[in-house]
């Protein structure tokens, strides 16, 4: 174990899969206590095992982050476990992918995970963090910049966490919490498994089509997102707030 967070105190949200699994993975790896925040209580018991059975220290909340008193919960858990909070990852996420066919449930469901649940975590744990400061980290996405067939409802709520990470660093810099966002490209989650059988296609095809459109030539993998989360809520980024990383294999470079 490398000691890049040690001693600092995380939340991940959306941390019992994917991109948020591979986060609470190597937070504690680099000394952090992880906070992993999901709906999922199976995966996320199985993934604070994990951490655990490698020496780490991690807890799991039951975490609809849609839900103002679940978001405060989780946040003041983290505190009474670990006795500070130093770090926020957002990750939780829904996907609905619609066009403008969308209902009036489908936009309530998006924008309350993806945009409102993101602010209420951000709003409890920067409570958390001002006597000391902190780092937040966002999860935007090449949908924050590019338009997609059939990605209006997701793309709309990427779009707003990339302005709200901007917004969020302005009125949180005078108590030393830094707010960053992370937009990774196409990544091999259990998302994209769901996306497959909806759309009826085969792991391979789903594999070729979408490395051809990063420079790269392939998807990324959930670790190689978590290292870019790790570097922005370490104190190597002191210096960095208000922005994004691009972690998409080149794809918006085209």
């Amino acid at each position: 174990m490398s000691n890049r967070v040690q001693g600092k105190v995380a939340i991940v949200t959306g941390g019992a899969a994917g991109i948020g699994q591979a986060t609470a993975f190597l937070l504690a790896e680099e000394g952090a206590k992880v906070v992993v925040a999901d709906l999922d209580q199976a995966a996320g018991a199985e993934t604070v095992a994990q951490i655990k059975a490698q020496g780490g220290a991690a807890t799991f909340v039951l975490t609809d982050i849609a839900q103002e008193s679940d978001a405060k919960r989780v946040c003041a858990e983290a505190v009474s476990t670990f006795g500070q909070l130093n770090i926020l990852v957002n990750n939780a996420a829904t996907f609905v992918l619609k066009r403008l066919e969308a209902t009036v449930a489908d936009w309530h469901h998006s924008l309350g995970v993806n945009v409102i649940g993101t602010a209420l975590m951000s709003r409890y744990a920067a409570e958390a963090m001002k006597q000391s400061g902190g780092a937040i980290v966002n999860l935007g996405s090449i949908s924050s910049f590019v338009a997609q067939p059939s990605f209006v409802t997701y793309s709309a709520t990427k779009a707003a966490l990339l302005q709200m990470t901007r917004n969020l660093a302005m009125d949180l810099a005078p108590f030393k919490i830094r707010v960053n966002c992370v937009c990774p490209g196409t990544i091999l989650t259990q998302a994209s498994y769901d996306h497959m059988e909806r759309v009826g296609i085969t792991r391979e095809a789903f594999m070729a089509a979408e490395g051809a459109k990063h420079l790269i030539h392939r998807v990324g993998e959930p670790r190689e997102v978590a290292y870019a989360i790790l570097f922005l809520a370490s104190d190597e980024a002191s210096f960095i707030t208000g922005t994004h990383l691009m972690v998409d294999g080149g794809y918006t470079a085209q």
